[in-house]
């Protein structure tokens, strides 16, 4: 018996990274998942590889911070499974790390609607389905850089910060249903959005410092923030709610400090 046994779930972003990783993971568990992700190359890739591990997710492009969009992706979950017992709203942008003083609005407005309003919005209409089942579990993608500074950029922090407020407001918001909204904080993980900092650490020949500033000394990979999400949306998480779970290698656990020389 998989953890997601009979359950109907989407995963946004899954064109890539995490939501690829999660896909993969929920589908082994026994879900039948809707992928959703803008990149449709990278969305028929997970569905794919889906495949090739004999399991079966369905593809549906769209944008996770248009309404119109995520109001269809749920529709399309509804029409293939009759019902949704799981939403991972994980898709999600870094905006890059722009000087304070040359960030626009218009690109903290971007970073805000994909990354902040898009969570909103899969609450907003997955959210009626499953209270009228009486259950459900909504995870959100946060990051570590919604709990301190200096892990991104002034906008993508923000944001960040704003989707571990949403997950404690909605899931109160949504009190006596059945419907629980929890968050994942993931640390350095290596995905296409971190691409740049790992290529960067190699060509210089310091990939093995990356991820040091953590007790467990690496940097982490998709699918341990995917087994996060999977223990979330299932029911062995049946008593969490309004939680926001850093999965670091335990850096949000540390003050700054400096290592002692090897």
């Amino acid at each position: 018996m998989g953890r997601l046994d009979g359950k109907a779930a989407i995963v946004t972003g899954a064109g890539s990274g995490i939501g690829r990783a999660s896909t993969l993971l929920f589908a082994e568990a026994g879900a039948q998942v809707l992928a959703v992700d803008r990149d449709e190359a990278g969305l028929q890739q997970t569905v794919k590889e889906v495949a090739d591990a004999g399991k079966q997710a369905f593809a549906q492009p769209a944008d996770a911070g248009l309404e119109s969009d995520v109001r269809a992706y749920v529709d399309e979950a509804l029409r293939r499974f009759g019902k949704l017992d799981v939403v991972y709203a994980n898709a999600g942008i870094s905006g890059g790390l722009v000087p304070l003083f040359e960030q626009s609005v218009e690109h903290w407005q971007e970073i805000l609607r994909i990354n902040l309003i898009g969570p909103f919005l899969a609450i907003k209409h997955a959210a009626p389905h499953m209270v009228s089942q009486k259950q459900g579990s909504i995870v959100l993608t946060a990051s570590v850089a919604g709990l301190r500074a200096n892990a991104g950029g002034n906008p993508y922090s923000a944001s960040k910060a704003g989707v571990i407020s949403l997950a404690q407001t909605s899931a109160n918001s949504l009190l006596g249903t059945g419907v629980r909204v929890n968050a994942v904080c993931p640390g350095l993980i290596e995905t296409g959005m971190t691409k740049p900092i790992f290529d960067m650490a190699r060509e210089r020949g310091t990939a093995d410092k990356i991820g040091q500033l953590n007790p467990l000394s690496r940097y982490g990979v998709p699918r341990e923030i995917a087994a996060m999400a999977l223990f979330l949306a299932s029911d062995d998480a049946s008593y969490v709610n309004g939680q926001a779970f850093a999965v670091d290698g335990g850096l949000s656990s540390t003050h700054p400090f400096t290592r002692p020389r090897r």
